[in-house]
């Protein structure tokens, strides 16, 4: 009845629990004590997977991780020795029921010699686990915890007694559990939401530096070598330094040409000083790159800044209006044709010339369709209202999600078709009535609908940011991999294994990095 891992085990003891409730006679609680071996040989196929497959979303604990550490180590004994093992777990779960049926009566005779049973089969199981085979000695505790047992059921005979206490157990054991969870999906938050005391070193320091320039050497030098139309033009919207200097410095190494790369980064007021900073001390040379402060553009809505930000929503990726600046990308590159958007979470691996000759059939979006890559279940009705008639009428709801992170937009066609004012619309609309899940995506599904072109699926490929299963030959095989989810590479929760693709386009050795302890 236990899957590996440790909130497996825990589900397993619950479910379990939930088998003897169902029990409204005392031959069941005898036969539970007095099952052959052949009982858990039927266990042994699968329901035993030797490890539960950890959700991206979920921090398992200290407890969780030697709980699975334990179930790895029985998952290689031999498989009469599991079975042993399986009887003994059991065992202790019977046990422990009893154990709080005879302290509430009184019984303190039976309990100690309980409690004394329960630390014997403990020892047993840990000197088991991952062995050849079960000790004689090991053997002798289970007869006489099955001894024991046998005497509790015969003091306790009252079936109805000893539902209710399991029943009290269940319940104890499930409201542990989602406390639990609830802790873990708090805390997750909290890390995915606090820059890292590094990171707020490093903004400070940058900002102080950039105030402490003189005016003339707080802008890049002009050194275009190309009209602007021959440069491959790359925009990045960001508040984050180090995160925006691993896009850059992951394409400028995988580029063909790096010379005609034209790198456009936008950051907010707060950010800006410490990315110019970051920038003119490290310039991504041979590319280009200009950066500018969100601030600055006085075309944009008045409250621009403030709008996206919704009572009980925290969360900065999607109360950031530099994610809504998508929106309005013909405004911020007025003179350009096509720019290819990168979001600072992405690695790029592999050169990105050929997007810029894709044929767009005359539509506005090139970008990944994550239905035919693994992710069938992302359609329009998982993030868009279609119970409300202004959607129902106008969008199929099994159309398929595409992906934002790397998109190739041609400019031209989106001035022709008014995608902004589009987009002006539908978010209008939003604020009287709930139309979409909070954040950018489900908006840009709407005004980019019919007219997106689905990219190849080795250009992109999503989730090193909560998908811990992920194929090593899928990740180095694509063009950019993005760590979409919570888990940034950039903050101690990522998933180890993946850090790496992301660490070796940072050069640690830095002195703003060691100046502020940031190692990779």
């Amino acid at each position: 009845m236990r899957a590996g891992g440790g909130g497996g085990r825990r589900e397993g003891a619950s479910l379990w629990l939930w088998l003897l409730l169902i029990a409204t006679a005392c031959g069941f609680v005898f036969l539970l004590l007095n099952l052959p071996d052949h009982r858990h040989q039927s266990r042994s196929g699968g329901e035993r997977t030797g490890g539960a497959r950890l959700s991206a979303n979920e921090i398992e604990g200290q407890a969780d991780v030697i709980a699975a550490e334990e179930d790895e180590r029985i998952s290689r004994s031999p498989p009469s020795t599991k079975e042993k093992i399986w009887v003994m777990q059991d065992q202790l779960i019977m046990a422990k029921a009893y154990l709080q049926f005879a302290s509430s009566h009184g019984s303190s005779h039976l309990a100690r010699e309980l409690k004394l049973r329960m630390k014997e089969i403990e020892r047993a199981i840990s000197h088991s686990s991952g062995s050849s085979r079960v000790s004689g000695s090991a053997l002798q505790k289970m007869k006489a915890m099955e001894f024991t047992l046998s005497k509790a059921q015969k003091a306790y005979p009252h079936c109805s007694q000893m539902t209710s206490k399991l029943r009290a157990m269940t319940h104890n054991s499930e409201e542990l559990v989602r406390a639990h969870r609830t802790e873990s999906s708090f805390l997750e938050q909290v890390a995915v939401r606090t820059l890292p005391k590094g990171h707020h070193c490093l903004a400070m320091r940058l900002t102080s530096e950039y105030f402490s320039l003189d005016p003339k050497e707080r802008e890049f030098p002009e050194r275009f070598s190309l009209p602007m139309d021959d440069f491959h033009h790359y925009a990045i919207f960001s508040d984050n330094v180090l995160a925006s200097a691993v896009v850059i410095n992951s394409t400028i190494a995988a580029s063909k040409d790096p010379k005609r790369i034209m790198f456009h980064v936008v950051a907010d007021a707060l950010s800006f000083p410490a990315m110019m900073m970051w920038f003119l001390s490290n310039p991504p040379s041979p590319a280009t790159i200009q950066i500018e402060n969100l601030d600055e553009f006085k075309w944009l809505p008045s409250d621009f800044s403030s709008r996206f930000k919704q009572k009980g929503i925290r969360d900065p990726r999607y109360t950031s209006a530099l994610n809504h600046l998508r929106f309005y990308l013909p405004q911020v590159f007025p003179s350009l044709s096509k720019v290819l958007l990168l979001d600072h979470d992405v690695v790029v691996q592999k050169d990105l010339s050929g997007l810029w000759e894709i044929d767009m059939k005359h539509k506005v979006n090139g970008a990944l369709e994550t239905c035919t890559s693994g992710y069938g279940y992302l359609r329009l009705e998982n993030f868009v209202n279609f119970s409300d008639p202004s959607i129902f009428n106008k969008f199929n709801a099994k159309a398929c999600i595409y992906a934002f992170g790397m998109n190739i937009f041609d400019l031209t066609e989106w001035r022709n078709k008014g995608l902004t004012a589009t987009y002006d619309k539908w978010f209008q609309m939003g604020k009287r009535r709930r139309l979409w899940k909070a954040g950018s995506l489900p908006l840009g599904q709407l005004v980019f609908y019919n007219q997106t072109v689905p990219l190849d699926n080795r250009w992109h490929v999503l989730g090193l940011g909560r998908d811990s299963n992920m194929e090593r030959e899928e990740i180095e095989s694509a063009a950019v991999i993005h760590y979409s989810g919570n888990l940034k590479p950039w903050l101690e929760i990522s998933i180890p294994k993946y850090r790496d693709y992301w660490n070796r386009f940072l050069d640690y050795d830095n002195t703003y990095l060691q100046q502020c302890n940031i190692h990779g």
